[in-house]
């Protein structure tokens, strides 16, 4: 693992950042569309979702995800609230499904409410142009990155253990 520097941005967040190392991930959930008007939206997703977690056969670890997916001509984005299934699990009726590949990531630390992690998100999207990193090419349509909510994470208070992962080039 290695530690980044905070980078500052226009919108005064602190942006905390390490690289990982990664195995190919599996994730899979339900999907919906989205833009930057209705994104508003995506906790329904996971209200939908969230009984299946601890549920689900060939789930792996109790970690929660959540897919970006860039969207045609990058106009509006798919999102997918899922966890890791096991490469051999059978996909669930009705689910979609997210690949990511071996290699390297920089991981991003949320630190406050899940209700402002697109301003985050948003920071995060205006830091990478000028950080100098290389970050992996996703056709439209594609797996761009990922939210990791891991086991700190506590959907009551929506609070802790937030990640954004996005895959390095090369």
């Amino acid at each position: 693992m290695t530690r980044e520097a905070p980078a500052a941005n226009d919108a005064g967040l602190k942006l905390e950042s390490r690289r990982e190392q990664v195995e190919s991930l599996r994730i899979a959930g339900l999907r919906g569309e989205y833009t930057s008007e209705t994104r508003s939206q995506i906790p329904l997703l996971w209200q939908r979702f969230a009984p299946h977690i601890g549920q689900t056969p060939g789930q792996v670890g109790n970690v929660a995800y959540g897919v970006c997916f860039c969207g045609p001509g990058y106009k509006g984005f798919g999102y997918l609230a899922g966890v890791e299934l096991a490469s051999d699990a059978p996909l669930p009726k009705g689910w979609s499904e997210a690949s990511f590949p071996t290699g390297r990531y920089i991981v991003f630390t949320h630190s406050g409410h899940v209700s402002t992690l697109c301003e985050t998100l948003d920071a995060i999207h205006r830091w990478l142009p000028g950080s100098g990193l290389d970050i992996a090419h996703v056709e439209p349509g594609g797996a761009a990155f990922f939210e990791r909510y891991g086991e700190a994470f506590c959907p009551e208070t929506g609070m802790g253990g937030m990640e954004v992962w996005f895959p390095l080039a090369g």
